[in-house]
């Protein structure tokens, strides 16, 4: 009996994928549950397993293809034995190979570093990556010879595997758009991530009446409040005591008060959201994600904050998923942790507003009739002006700063 392997609903909006390896070969045997092919999307890396135990009979979708949602990738026999050990199989189906050069070259000592990096797990690659190694140098002991993080981390504690291999003096292609080259620079194509990542950030700015509206707040008891109490929290919690916490608490008072902000517009209706779903923006080497907090309104500071360490781990590592990032109402986007004293961020569609924090920077500010030290945030909130007035803009965010002003709002409900 065979089975098809589809692509499955990648979350929202994400109508197809790229893919991006195949971690089976045809022939090989597969067990139910085990990963069988990774698959890119414009916001996360996934892995599709096997539903079944059997024999992995062929392979549809050749890596570097795109696929929609529900596109057929791998057939599997099930219950069949493996004709052949996976080692001795190609990884995916071999494109056309090009016609051999006339005068064959000797090929770049990188080529076979950089091949071995491509079929690397997104965490494998970021340890490479980062830290300049050749992972062909680097003996793998995961299944069928991948190598695994502590495979790499091993590597590195005993000083092996850097990549000294010296750079490629292979004649590079004429370029696709004529423009006068320079031997200084570099062209290398636009990940799948980063071409929607620009796609999305443009059309949120033709689309929406996008506007900003700023405010600055004193941080001194927020940062008091974390003093005083980040030990015993981390102890008695396990997750650290962050600033984010404060602000999505805060964030969600204002959302309460101007349900106009948490809304959206749908064709010529409004759709206002009686639940937040607040989406932390996170860095990562491939661009920016948005983890969103589900329900944000029953969760405790504790249980924010233990949420959002296991979002960042998730996005260090690759393993953040198509439901860690859907149905976002509003968004919060910490500029202040790269250095950042000012910005407007931009709109996440189908949202009508999002939050910039950024750094704390001690400012003379004026305390009734004298002048004091404090530490200060500018805050920004960038909104559709289509479906938000100035005055809720504006109202919003000072609720914010006065529930980050003083915190005891929080506890109180005021």
């Amino acid at each position: 009996m065979s089975t098809e392997i589809k692509v499955p609903v990648l979350g929202e909006s994400v109508v197809e994928a790229t893919v991006s390896q195949w971690m089976k070969s045809k022939g090989d045997a597969v067990q139910a549950d085990e990963p069988i092919v990774e698959l890119e999307t414009d916001k996360v890396t996934l892995e599709v397993p096997s539903p079944v135990a059997g024999v992995l009979e062929d392979i549809i979708a050749a890596e570097g293809s795109t696929v929609g949602v529900d596109a057929l990738l791998a057939i599997v026999a099930e219950g069949k034995a493996a004709s052949k050990p996976a080692s001795q199989t190609p990884k995916a189906p071999a494109q056309p190979a090009p016609a051999a050069p006339a005068t064959p070259a000797p090929a770049p000592a990188v080529t076979a570093s950089s091949a071995a990096v491509a079929s690397l797990s997104p965490a494998v690659r970021k340890l490479v990556e980062e830290h300049q190694l050749n992972p062909a140098a680097i003996r793998g002991t995961g299944k069928d010879g991948r190598l695994t993080k502590a495979d790499v981390k091993s590597a590195m504690e005993n000083g092996q595997a850097r990549n000294t291999a010296p750079a490629s003096t292979a004649p590079v292609s004429a370029p696709s758009i004529a423009r006068s080259d320079d031997p200084r620079e570099e062209r290398v194509p636009m990940s799948r991530l980063r071409r929607v990542i620009a796609s999305r950030l443009k059309d949120a700015q033709n689309t929406a009446a996008m506007l900003t509206t700023f405010n600055e707040v004193d941080m001194s008891a927020v940062m008091a409040l974390r003093s005083e109490y980040k030990d015993e929290f981390e102890k008695n919690h396990g997750a650290r005591l962050g600033f984010m916490g404060f602000f999505v608490k805060a964030v969600i008072t204002g959302l309460t008060e101007f349900p106009a902000v948490n809304a959206e517009i749908h064709g010529d209706d409004i759709i206002y959201k009686n639940f937040y779903n607040i989406g932390v923006a996170v860095g990562t080497p491939q661009g920016l994600v948005v983890p969103v907090l589900k329900d944000a309104q029953n969760m405790g500071l504790a249980d924010i904050e233990t949420t959002i360490g296991e979002f960042g781990q998730k996005a260090r590592d690759g393993k953040l998923g198509p439901a860690d990032m859907a149905g976002g109402t509003f968004t919060i986007s910490n500029g202040g942790v790269y250095g950042s004293l000012m910005s407007t961020p931009i709109l996440n569609p189908p949202q009508s507003g999002i939050l910039g924090m950024h750094k704390i920077q001690k400012r003379p500010v004026a305390i009734g009739n004298s002048v004091e030290i404090r530490p200060m945030m500018y805050l920004a909130l960038s909104y559709d002006h289509r479906i938000i007035d100035g005055r809720e803009a504006v109202s919003f965010l000072v609720r914010v700063k006065e529930s980050i002003e003083d915190p005891r709002r929080l506890l109180l409900g005021v």
